[in-house]
């Protein structure tokens, strides 16, 4: 579906040595052998001392001794570790619903849409109407329905090998599933946030004579939420394709085997 330097620096450093007093070529007697490696150890402490001096400086996140420099140019990007937390325990229209007031909220509601921005109930316009009622601002709904309306046309359902109301021929099973691989908020205030979902996903027509067999795709979604009666609710959302791995060499299943899955294995309430 639609559309997620360090600075270092170097020291250098001059060793000055002082030759014994007197006459460098005569008078004076020349150095042992063990004052020669008692400085050669000094030498070797002195620039060892700098290079650890130089590592930590440079260690974790790439600050210099204040941090002042780096801070100002480091993003400040959310950790990429499932929080742990259960997002909902309500739902609407079967859409996971009542999030919480925080920008993690923000980022599992965005998520959550996600899943439903990509599902087969968006090519019937009935299901597709219900979808976006629970998603979007209550401002944004007629506009949001007119829209998808333009987008999911019977031209565009029959490329796909439907019925021009979305549904699948018999003896066909159509496949079409997001899953959220990871959120980033751009930007987020009290009641508005930005959110950027990395998805993959499956769509096509599971059969053994499809002519439109399921593929998978990656897309990122960019939405604008805004807090409202009490949830985190679409204004708007764009997609762009990617970011895309190098694909795998995984054989790909049967037409039967995509439908056996699709029936039998269930989605999920995603949380950041």
């Amino acid at each position: 579906m639609s559309p997620g330097d360090e600075q270092g620096y170097t020291e250098t450093g001059q060793t000055r040595t002082r030759l014994p007093g007197g006459d460098p070529y005569g008078g004076a007697p020349r150095r042992t052998g063990r004052s020669s490696s008692r400085g050669l150890v000094t030498v070797v402490g002195v620039v060892v001392l700098l290079i650890a001096a130089i590592a930590f400086a440079n260690r974790g996140d790439g600050s210099a001794a204040d941090g002042s420099a780096d801070k100002a140019i480091r993003p400040k990007a959310a950790s990429t570790a499932a929080s742990g937390t259960k997002p909902v325990d309500t739902r609407s229209a079967d859409i996971p619903s009542g999030f919480a007031h925080t920008e993690q909220g923000a980022q599992s509601a965005a998520a959550n849409y996600a899943v439903a921005l990509g599902s087969a109930e968006m090519f019937n316009k009935t299901e597709r109407d219900s979808v976006l009622q629970a998603i979007m601002t209550p401002s944004a709904v007629r506009s949001s329905k007119a829209a998808m309306d333009k987008a999911y046309t019977p031209d565009f359902s029959q490329s796909l090998g439907l019925y021009a109301d979305g549904t699948a021929p018999k003896g066909y099973t159509f496949v079409s599933r997001t899953s959220p691989i990871g959120t980033k908020a751009t930007e987020a205030t009290s009641d508005a946030a930005t959110v950027e979902v990395w998805c993959s996903g499956l769509l096509g027509l599971a059969g053994d004579k499809s002519t439109n067999p399921v593929t998978n795709s990656w897309f990122t979604i960019t939405m604008k939420l805004e807090w409202t009666a009490g949830d985190w609710k679409i204004i708007a959302h764009s997609q762009q394709e990617g970011p895309a791995p190098v694909p795998g060499d995984d054989k790909a299943s049967s037409s039967e085997d995509i439908s056996k899955a699709v029936d039998e294995y269930g989605g999920f309430t995603y949380a950041r």
